[in-house]
């Protein structure tokens, strides 16, 4: 297993290790409820320095990043972050991904661990723009700060003004006197910044951060799944893959039907205007039972979908999940059965998004 710039670092705070994607990962510090709770009520940091990092520069870069991404490249600004998809010609997911527009010919493109030997390859197989395509995953390493209180922690670390970082964008700065890139995005339904640099200068900044406040929980990929799946963000291979569409799984809000042709585009549009056979829903459990992924949704004795993440929610409490469900089946409101080993659970379809940081739990 590939180990990250801070396993030896993780190993020493007594985490537990596990494999993911190739690397060997911190599942959990203390529990995955606490480290949660952390991000939520104060701030939380994570080890991704497993994503990867593509860099595309060219003449032709926009148009390139433009054909191959869902959203809209053109209407980036310098230093704008924006959510996607690169996607088959059938509408299935390659892999989601940010793209970070530096210029009109260079763009950073941070892609799935799991997916970054086939992205490449994806990539150089479209690539009849002319662009330069540069892994750079094995040279960068990324931490995450995340939770109300990432801000006023980071801020102390930095001369640059962390206020006027608006969220999706990013700038370059010097954190503990280390010069990286930081951006403002998050997985988790809080505030968030991202921290990219060298091994050595995000290993200082890891171990600094957590040094120099009290308040700050180092956090597992445990955390990292319950609190995205709270608030509605996929994971691809769950909620996202080669059979799930963006459209079946209900983010269409990355798909920009405006701009000029992008690989899937037909697909896709097929999709939104037929409506799918299948969407992504939210699920919330009647009776005693905790839906996990994987787990089967029947309507009476038919099968109607599958559990593509199920928890129960730290936040709330709830038995809920997200559900890949046949259309006809996915109205909220809708009662459902979910099979738990030998006995069957009453589900209602809800809303997936879980948690709402603006609303009082």
């Amino acid at each position: 297993m590939k180990k990250t710039v801070l396993h030896d670092v993780h190993v020493k705070l007594g985490a537990k290790m596990v494999e993911f994607a190739g690397f060997h990962m911190p599942i959990s510090y203390t529990s995955i409820t606490d480290e949660h709770m952390a991000v939520r009520q104060k701030a939380g940091i994570f080890d991704v320095s497993h994503m990867g990092e593509i860099i595309v520069t060219g003449a032709q870069a926009t148009d390139f990043v433009d054909y191959v991404f869902t959203n809209n490249v053109r209407s980036m600004t310098a230093n704008q972050v924006l959510y996607g998809m690169f996607c088959e010609p059938h509408g299935g997911v390659v892999d989601d991904l940010l793209v970070y527009k530096v210029n009109d010919e260079h763009y950073y493109l941070v892609v799935n661990a799991s997916n970054i030997e086939k992205d490449l390859a994806w990539l150089h197989k479209q690539n009849s723009f002319g662009v330069d395509i540069i892994d750079q995953s094995e040279s960068t390493s990324e931490v995450a700060v995340q939770g109300p209180l990432a801000e006023s922690m980071l801020q102390k670390t930095t001369d640059y003004d962390l206020s006027t970082l608006k969220f999706f964008t990013f700038d370059d700065m010097v954190v503990y006197d280390h010069d990286v890139m930081v951006s403002r995005t998050g997985y988790t339904g809080e505030d968030g910044f991202e921290i990219y640099g060298d091994h050595e200068a995000i290993k200082d900044i890891f171990e600094r951060l957590l040094a120099d406040h009290e308040g700050l929980m180092p956090c597992g990929l445990g955390c990292r799944d319950t609190l995205r799946f709270e608030v509605a963000l996929p994971l691809y291979g769950n909620e996202l893959s080669k059979d799930i569409s963006p459209i079946m799984a209900g983010y269409s809000f990355a798909v920009s039907f405006d701009k000029g042709d992008f690989i899937g585009k037909e697909a896709l549009l097929k999709q939104k205007e037929d409506k799918p056979a299948q969407r992504v829903v939210g699920l919330e459990a009647l009776d005693k039972g905790i839906l996990r992924h994987g787990y089967e949704v029947y309507s009476g004795d038919t099968r109607v979908g599958h559990i593509t993440t199920g928890y129960i929610a730290p936040t709330t409490g709830e038995s809920v999940a997200m559900a890949l469900i046949e259309r006809a089946h996915a109205k909220k409101g809708t009662e459902l059965e979910v099979a738990i080993r030998k006995r069957r659970v009453k589900v209602i379809v809800r809303n997936k998004k879980f948690h709402d940081k603006n609303t009082k739990q």
